[in-house]
C-alpha cells in the first residue's frame, strides 16, 4: 500500500475516477443515501489516499479530502472519509484519521480542524482530540455532529 496526499490538480484522470467510484459505492450505495457527492469542493481541498496495488490498477483501501479554510468553514475541514468494505477493522481508519490530523496541523499550524461527523463516530474521533460543538442535526438523513480539534 501506498499513501498519497495530494491537490486535486495533482490527481489523474485515472485516480479521480477511482476515488469518485469508491466515494459513491460506500457513501451513495452502501449507505444507501443519495446525495450530491461532486459539491465543487473537491478543487478547494488536499486529498489523502491510501492506495492498493500496481500502476495498472490501483484500488483506494481509504480516502479523506481537507478542505481549505475559508471554503466550508473558518478552519480546515477534513470530510468524505471512508475505508474500503475490504479493509475495515484492519486499523486503516484510525492510520488514515492519525495522518490527515498531522498533515493539516502541518499545513495550518495555528487553526483548528473542524468535521461534520456522523454522529455515531464521536468516540472514534474523540480518540483524536475532536470535540463535539454542535447538537445533533440530520445532514442527508443521517445524525451528524460538529466537533472541532483545537489547534495546538
Amino acid at each position: 500500500m501506498q499513501w498519497q496526499w495530494c491537490s486535486f490538480n495533482e490527481l489523474s484522470i485515472n485516480q479521480l475516477y477511482e476515488i469518485l467510484r469508491v466515494r459513491q459505492e460506500v457513501f451513495t450505495v452502501e449507505q444507501d443515501c443519495p446525495y450530491q457527492d461532486a459539491d465543487g469542493k473537491d478543487q478547494h481541498a488536499w486529498h489523502l489516499i491510501c492506495w492498493d496495488g500496481d500502476s495498472e490498477n490501483l484500488q483506494v483501501k481509504a480516502y479523506l479530502r481537507v478542505v481549505f479554510p475559508g471554503e466550508k468553514y473558518s478552519e480546515p475541514s477534513i470530510g468524505r472519509v471512508l475505508t474500503a468494505e475490504s479493509s475495515r477493522g484492519t486499523g486503516l481508519g484510525k492510520e488514515l484519521i492519525y495522518r490527515a490530523v498531522k498533515q493539516t496541523q502541518n499545513e495550518y499550524p495555528n487553526k483548528g480542524i473542524r468535521i461534520s461527523a456522523q454522529q455515531y463516530l464521536d468516540k472514534f474521533y474523540g480518540g483524536f482530540g475532536f470535540e463535539q460543538v454542535s447538537e445533533p442535526y440530520q445532514e442527508d438523513g443521517i445524525p451528524h455532529i460538529e466537533m472541532l480539534r483545537p489547534p495546538k
